[in-house]
């Protein structure tokens, strides 16, 4: 029997109805820690083995991971949505937005995903994986003096707009006052953005993330470092470069800021509170970071952490467990995700 075009759209909105209904809501008060202990036993292990795993081969990678946790809950909150990849729902996901240049270990969560779906298919949400993934990264970096219990239970979004990240995140070029206005809107103190600005100790940066500092005054970068810059930023081209000039190759920085040698870090990307030091210093690499100096509660809070490493560690640990409990937008809906990088079932 043939049906008509009304019957079949008749049919398709109540099964669209009966999925929307199927969806449950994400709500960050259901976050507890522990949440997988009877679903998913072994999880966090399953997790940390791969996260070893990456950053025996690429200690880098350990820095993306962190990157991540602030990168996707800053934005609809921790909802896994700036793993989604480009598709029809989403033609334009956030890791287009300009102010996501560099992000990276987007294939180590899939990778996480897959072996935890063979274990416990269809119980443990990519948000959560990545939260997981950065703790244990940033444990790593730390050498264990950065370390928290995940209170997890999140969902994975359906929706990732470059726009959004691009008008929520803070850029590398913000002035402080726009900064405080940023973090506010999320509830964040001034002290927090201080903290959390602090895991520039870390990581990699593109040239064109910081293109106005290759020639600001040395009252805002000591010329040595803006030289060394330049030299790492040869007109038309975008190479990553190092936030932390410690992390710099020896040979660079005897070259150009010859005094400094004898911090060079055999072993790169540690999270500590070097990222402090170098402010205090004028040798950092965006305007973000220098402009915490001008601000006169933002500075004391740089003081603060330059001078004691342990209680850097302890409040940046805090801070990234207020940032994992960010919420997804009200009336959000979401899924457990197959795959991070792409939606279940397409939404129209």
């Amino acid at each position: 029997m043939k049906l008509s075009a009304a019957v079949l759209l008749a049919l398709v909105a109540v099964q669209a109805a009966v999925l929307l209904a199927a969806v449950p809501s994400a709500q960050a008060g259901e976050l507890k820690v522990g949440y997988y202990g009877k679903k998913c036993k072994g999880l966090e292990n399953i997790v940390k083995w791969h996260v070893i795993k990456a950053l025996k081969a690429n200690r880098r990678v350990g820095a993306a991971l962190v990157r991540l946790i602030f990168h996707d809950c800053f934005v609809r909150g921790c909802d896994a949505s700036v793993l989604l990849d480009a598709s029809y729902d989403n033609p334009h996901p956030e890791k287009e937005a300009p102010v996501n240049i560099g992000l990276a270990a987007f294939d180590l969560l899939e990778e996480i995903k897959a072996d935890v779906e063979k274990r416990c298919p269809g119980v443990v949400s990519c948000a959560d994986l990545l939260i997981y993934a950065g703790r244990d990264a940033a444990s790593l970096l730390s050498n264990g003096h950065v370390h928290f219990d995940v209170p997890a239970g999140r969902l994975d979004g359906y929706v990732s707009k470059a726009d959004e990240a691009q008008a929520e995140l803070p850029d590398s070029t913000d002035d402080v006052q726009k900064l405080i206005a940023n973090f506010a809107r999320k509830n964040f103190t001034v002290e927090e953005l201080v903290i959390l600005s602090g895991a520039h100790s870390i990581g990699q940066g593109h040239c064109s993330s910081f293109t106005g500092r290759l020639s600001e005054p040395p009252t805002q970068i000591t010329p040595a470092y803006r030289d060394l810059l330049n030299y790492k930023c040869p007109k038309g081209y975008n190479p990553a470069v190092v936030n932390n000039v410690r992390d710099e190759d020896y040979g660079v920085v005897a070259r150009y800021m010859p005094g400094f040698t004898s911090r060079v870090r055999k072993v790169p990307d540690f999270l500590d509170n070097s990222y402090y030091h170098n402010n205090l210093a004028k040798i950092v690499t965006f305007h973000s970071d220098w402009t915490l100096l001008t601000h006169k509660e933002a500075l004391g809070h740089v003081h603060e952490y330059a001078d004691n490493g342990t209680l850097w560690d302890e409040d940046f640990s805090d801070s990234l467990v207020k940032l994992s409990k960010l919420p997804m937008p009200a009336g959000s809906k979401g899924e457990i995700r197959k795959k991070c990088s792409v939606i279940n079932h397409r939404l129209y």
